[in-house]
């Protein structure tokens, strides 16, 4: 029996004591006309209560009905000998029926207020209408909302949104379960978790970190986490590609709608690795619970080890994440695991893929936009600054660009059907310009063949005026006698 069930062991202990009673009478069944002198016998003993263990003596009446249960239940004669679950129970008699749709009504107006709070309350009202019965006592009430499944609720908020009202439809309507993936790096899960200490940076002001934290689901294995100055597209792209870089490409990826996580560049540098970005449901943190797990462990471990320092620096902050998350979190025996996660990662199995390198991850993380371009001088504008494009390509009047707002150094022309890369792009350089050297226009198309000289005409009109020699019709027009002289020949 369960340690966490003293109703059910309670229940087993008085079946046993009751059997143990009356088993000798079904062992060896008394004569005729001996069960009265028999259950008096037994009447006159003392038992061991079975919860309190104090000594206690039952009357005869009272084990033979005992000693008829028993023997009536042939096949479960202990279970016979069990307390029986009462009619009611569960229900709070001492709550009347118009009482109890009082304050389910109260509830489902105020689901956010407390257990006192609502017996205030109603106490209130039964103090205002008599008719209703009198007030329970609180453990009463009490008892009657957690029997019925009313908990507090979270507040809701002064404006609430379509995802807040989302998250509370899907909470409010559907299961809330774990669960775990059956790969290694079949799920990873990211988020940033705002520190409780501010550092001192280098100009001397104090700011409160943001850590990013990246966790492989199955084995719950810190794929990398570092400490930033805020939270931002760039910092996410930063961490993510160092986890990359350390452990695999994982199949999913799972953070919350943040404007870092739902970024253009991170959007589509997963998308490009072939990684699968799930979003959890706004305001429904519980879905990314191993990641807020994490965050205990970070404030209740690293960070208290931490409160002797009173000169914090990110630098700092940074060096001791990195030593406490290789040698004490992905080598300690997790609960739930029965092992260390450094040892589920290694065991497997795995469904990662081998990580491309720096410069590909660079390149990966950027977002595609269309841009027009100038004609008088082939140049777009990119975030407020304008690049050039090489003269060969002056006939487009659309750029497909490839870049990162945080990275104007790289930014690529690509094709827009097939996205392959067609050339790098620079900004423009008007101190350059202002030397007054240009580059030759590059042709568009490359051609061997040479344009035609001399004096000809172009073939439609030599056609047209062949079509209408051959017709047969007059001249359409008289010449001038000047027009004659000059085209006659010389004598």
């Amino acid at each position: 029996m369960s340690k966490n069930n003293p109703e059910g062991r309670n229940r087993d202990r008085w079946a046993r004591l009751r059997f143990a009673i009356v088993g000798p009478l079904l062992a060896a069944p008394p004569e005729a006309g001996a069960l009265e002198a028999m259950l008096k016998h037994l009447a006159a003993q003392a038992w061991r209560h079975p919860v309190s263990g104090e000594p206690v003596r039952f009357g005869a009446s009272t084990i033979e009905r005992w000693y008829y249960a028993a023997k009536n239940a042939k096949s479960d004669p202990v279970g016979a000998l069990r307390r029986a679950v009462r009619n009611d129970a569960g229900a709070i008699r001492s709550l009347a029926p118009a009482l109890r749709e009082r304050l389910y009504a109260q509830y489902q107006a105020h689901p956010s207020w407390t257990a006192q709070l609502h017996y205030d309350n109603l106490a209130v009202i039964v103090a205002g209408e008599p008719v209703l019965g009198a007030l329970p006592s609180y453990a009463s009430v009490r008892r009657y909302l957690k029997a019925h499944g009313l908990f507090r609720q979270p507040r809701p908020p002064a404006r609430p949104t379509a995802g807040t009202e989302a998250a509370a439809q899907r909470h409010a309507g559907f299961e809330i379960r774990s669960y775990e993936a059956a790969h290694i790096n079949a799920l990873w899960h990211a988020d940033y978790h705002h520190g409780s200490r501010p550092v001192l940076t280098r100009a001397g002001r104090w700011v409160t970190p943001v850590l990013l934290g990246v966790l492989d689901d199955c084995s719950r294995l810190a794929c990398h986490v570092q400490w930033y100055r805020e939270e931002s597209a760039e910092s996410f792209v930063h961490g993510v590609a160092q986890a990359l870089q350390k452990r695999a490409l994982p199949r999913a990826f799972m953070s919350d709608n943040g404007g870092p996580m739902s970024a253009a560049e991170v959007e589509a540098g997963l998308h490009e690795l072939g990684i699968v970005h799930e979003t959890t449901l706004p305001y429904s943190p519980y879905q990314n619970a191993k990641q807020e797990r994490f965050w205990a462990g970070v404030e209740g471990r690293l960070m208290a080890m931490l409160e002797g320092c009173t000169e914090l620096t990110l630098e700092l902050l940074n060096e001791a994440t990195q030593a406490w998350i290789e040698f004490e979190y992905n080598c300690a025996r997790h609960s739930e695991l029965g092992c260390t996660p450094l040892e589920r990662y290694r065991a497997g199995p795995d469904v990662g893929r081998e990580s491309p390198g720096s410069e590909a991850l660079r390149r990966a993380f950027r977002a595609e936009v269309s841009r027009a371009q100038r004609r008088y001088d082939g140049t777009f504008s990119l975030e407020g600054r304008r690049f050039e494009v090489p003269s060969r390509y002056r006939h487009l009047q659309r750029l497909t660009v490839r870049y990162a707002r945080w990275d104007l150094s790289v930014v690529d022309l690509v094709d827009a059907r097939s996205g392959a890369r067609v050339c790098a792009l620079y900004p423009l350089d008007k101190t350059a310009n202002a030397s007054g050297q240009r580059r030759a226009l590059e042709p568009i198309a490359a051609s061997s063949a040479a344009p035609p000289t001399g004096n000809t005409v172009a073939p439609l009109l030599r056609k047209l005026m062949a079509d209408y020699a051959a017709t047969g019709l007059p001249p359409a027009y008289v010449p001038m006698n000047d027009e004659l002289t000059e085209d006659a020949p010389d004598e």
